[in-house]
């Protein structure tokens, strides 16, 4: 079931996280998150080489309010001198520190930083051990199985982690050459919950409250990790919350969905502005949409409309014919 979940000295209220997202869990989207029931939320990946430059763009990533804590922070990089400097200078933002293996994209496995760590255990214990020494926050670390399907070493790095002073994992159990395809092993998640004694937090294909359910009683978990599933659909906190309580899950109404995506939207238009803020809500409008019949048109329209009015009136003609049933 969902229950309260330690991580150092950091008591979450459940076990339901938000993971970060580059691209998306700016500071609306964590918002909206967070109402539906998640404990903790991430920022976006930051760069601490943008950082230590002093990077305005890159401290802009840490935007956050008192709605918006406790606050993850995620860090990435493949210097452990760097990696700590940055934990030192962020450490004021949030209330725990995570350090990205993870991440199998080219540009950043092409800098040596995300899952491309994985193939350095050496590397991921000096870092570990730096950043751990520079910050007094929880730390944690995100990793995958490894860096190809027949190269799994998730279970040192994991050890590695949890000897140079973690305070919990989370595995994505998916190899970097596997990116996003094919299935997630949940088994591997198992696998690493016996091999360390600090918490484990699963991630990957995770989109429905059933599937949290289930990867919690089939691996023995601390803890979740939501990404993908919870694009324009906020509410799977709480579906997944309710389900592991042994209630019904209450799922979204048309009206819901419809309120949840105009404040979305006008809470992004006063934080980044209207230019800013009408470009980005795109995707975000096509995810809440999904599911709802004529969401493929909706979709179209969306991406060839501009102002502020008219996708405020694409958004509720839409979603007010589901309402009605039109």
């Amino acid at each position: 079931m969902a229950q309260p979940l330690v991580i150092g000295s950091l008591r979450l209220p459940n076990n339901l996280l938000l993971a970060p997202m580059a691209g998306i869990t700016n500071l609306p989207v964590r918002l909206m998150v967070r109402e539906c029931g998640a404990s903790l939320a991430f920022t976006e990946m930051v760069s601490v080489n943008g950082l230590v430059r002093d990077g305005k763009k890159t401290f802009g990533l840490l935007a956050s309010t008192p709605a918006d804590r406790p606050l993850g922070i995620q860090l990435f990089g493949d210097d452990p001198g760097l990696l700590a400097e940055g934990a030192r200078l962020v450490e004021e933002y949030g209330e725990l520190l995570d350090i990205n293996m993870g991440c199998p994209v080219r540009k950043v496995v092409n800098s040596g930083a995300g899952s491309a760590l994985l193939r350095e255990p050496g590397k991921v214990a000096a870092i570990v051990r730096e950043v751990r020494r520079a910050t007094r926050l929880p730390l944690t670390v995100k990793i995958r199985t490894g860096w190809g399907a027949d190269s799994d070493n998730f279970l040192e790095i994991g050890r590695i982690a949890a000897a140079e002073g973690c305070d919990a994992i989370t595995l994505h159990p998916r190899s970097r050459a596997q990116m996003f395809e094919g299935h997630a092993d949940w088994e591997k998640l198992a696998a690493l919950k016996r091999a360390v004694a600090i918490p484990v937090i699963g991630s990957g294909d995770l989109f429905t409250a059933a599937d949290v359910a289930r990867m919690m009683g089939e691996t023995g978990c601390d803890g979740v990790m939501l990404a993908r599933g919870a694009l324009g659909n906020p509410w799977l906190f709480r579906e997944a919350a309710a389900l592991l309580e042994g209630k019904e899950p209450e799922m979204p109404t048309p009206a819901e969905r419809l309120a949840v995506a105009l404040r979305h939207l006008e809470i992004f238009i006063d934080l980044a502005g209207e230019r800013v803020a009408l470009r980005e809500m795109r995707k975000h409008l096509s995810w809440y949409a999904r599911g709802l019949a004529g969401a493929a048109q909706f979709r179209d329209q969306i991406n060839r409309i501009t102002g502020k009015a008219a996708v405020i009136a694409a958004v509720e003609n839409f979603f007010g014919s589901a309402v009605h049933g039109r």
